[in-house]
């Protein structure tokens, strides 16, 4: 029996080894990362420009505690990292992890407000679904009852308005008045809970995990970014999913107009070589929180030498190999060859994304999008025929946890057309078995 235990009972064979796009478990079996782990290993697996500069950095130091010393790898990487977000976002963070980079938004909001006079500010409004991390504080915001409500009595929920799921809506997604309809939501929230309460709006520019790489409609970013402007709310952009190139920019919220306050990224920063992420900050916020008794929060990783000597490396390969633009030229590949799916196989009822974030959801009825019975747990299921035939993908339930299935196809960003035609034909296979063993129930409205 293991000693280890994670979220539940689910086995899996041991990691042998990965490189590229691909993992070996110790039987031999060969497995296509058709998911990047998840939505981490945005430049493939065991890249040797990236072990090697993480092996320099060993030889000269692993670990050295932010009080005692500078690093010159962690400056590096804030001063490359500052100049790849938008402008006057110029202050980095570093931690180890998304939940960690979306906990270190809040208190810094929170703390300015406090430095500006305006202690009465502290809710954050965020979407329903919605998926912003594990720490009790990113769970406020998040808008999963599956993974908060557990949790509720330890913390105060923070307010939600719905996500632009303009699909499932009847909606128009393509339309400028649809962007406004969702984003006019929030102004709504803000005058319901007391604009003078209102700290900060949380957003993902494309959906993660509880949408499914939901696109916003046009305009919606640019409203929210009005709204913010309007009563004085900080914008925050979740980019822990989006970041790091996946969407065909380095940060999603580069698709918009709207620049944000506050930025948390994670995952591909790090590419899932070290835990890694980071917060960027806006310089006043920061020059006034730190004039007002400093920044009340912080993690013994931060910026460790040799996290932040693998993060250089990393983004290293991203410039050089031309990985922001091979996802979104790919993407559009991978999103075409996902929608001749819809032809195939009448219980995929949307698919939606940019560049390598993109999903598909399943449906019993296209014409009502109604979803497919709880019971039948697609969501595990279709995940679990596709890992048999050597191809991980990822999935969640898509409307708020409890029902309805997307499923997540994200390779990491230096898939070529060959990858994704193996993507293609395991996946095909795989839904095609699903459907086999679902037989009628796929027609049971959930």
């Amino acid at each position: 029996m293991s000693n280890l235990f994670y979220q539940s009972r689910l086995e899996r064979p041991t990691l042998d080894r990965a490189e590229g796009l691909y993992l070996w478990d110790k039987s031999g079996k060969c497995y296509l990362d058709g998911s990047s782990g998840a939505m981490v290993s945005n430049i493939g697996h065991s890249d040797p420009r990236v072990l090697e500069a993480m092996r320099r950095q060993m030889d000269k130091s692993t670990f050295g505690y932010r009080l005692h010393f500078a690093s010159d790898v962690a400056e590096e990487l804030a001063t490359r990292t500052a100049a790849l977000a938008p402008e006057g976002l110029n202050k980095v963070f570093f931690v180890s992890g998304g939940s960690e980079a979306v906990e270190s938004t809040l208190k810094l909001a929170r703390q300015y407000a406090l430095a500006r006079g305006e202690g009465q500010r502290w809710k954050v409004i965020s979407r329903f679904p919605s998926y912003h991390g594990s720490t009790l504080g990113a769970a406020t915001v998040t808008g999963m009852a599956l993974f908060s409500a557990p949790f509720a009595p330890m913390m105060v929920q923070m307010p939600k308005i719905p996500a632009p799921r303009a699909y499932l809506d009847g909606l128009d997604p393509n339309d400028p008045a649809t962007g406004r309809h969702y984003a006019d939501m929030l102004e709504e929230a803000i005058l319901r809970e007391g604009a003078e309460t209102v700290l900060a709006f949380i957003v993902e520019p494309v959906g993660g995990a509880s949408t499914g790489a939901l696109v916003p409609p046009p305009g919606y970013m640019a409203r929210i970014r009005e709204i913010c402007d309007q009563y004085g709310v900080l914008l925050i952009h979740d980019e822990v999913m989006t970041g790091g190139g996946r969407t065909g920019k380095f940060f999603g919220g580069e698709h918009w107009e709207g620049k944000p306050d506050l930025i948390s990224i994670s995952k591909g920063f790090g590419g899932g070589y070290v835990p890694l992420g980071a917060m960027i900050a806006r310089d006043d916020i920061v020059e006034a929180v730190l004039d007002h008794g400093g920044f009340q929060h912080g993690f013994t990783y931060a910026g460790n030498p040799l996290a932040c000597a693998a993060g250089n490396a990393v983004l290293d390969v991203i410039e050089e190999d031309g990985l922001v633009a091979n996802a979104a030229a790919q993407g559009e590949v991978l999103k075409a060859r996902l929608e001749a799916l819809m032809q195939r196989f009448d219980f995929i009822g949307d698919v939606r994304g940019k560049g390598l974030l993109t999903a598909f959801e399943l449906v019993s009825d296209r014409e009502t999008l109604a979803p497919l019975p709880r019971d039948l747990n697609a969501y595990t299921r279709l995940v679990d025929i596709a890992y048999d035939m050597g191809l991980i993908i990822y999935s969640r339930r898509t409307r708020g946890g409890y029902v309805g299935d997307h499923f997540l196809v994200c390779p990491p960003l230096i898939v070529g057309e060959d990858g994704i035609d193996e993507i293609m034909t395991k996946l095909t296979a795989a839904l095609e078995a699903f459907a086999a063993e679902a037989g009628p129930r796929l027609r049971e409205a959930g």
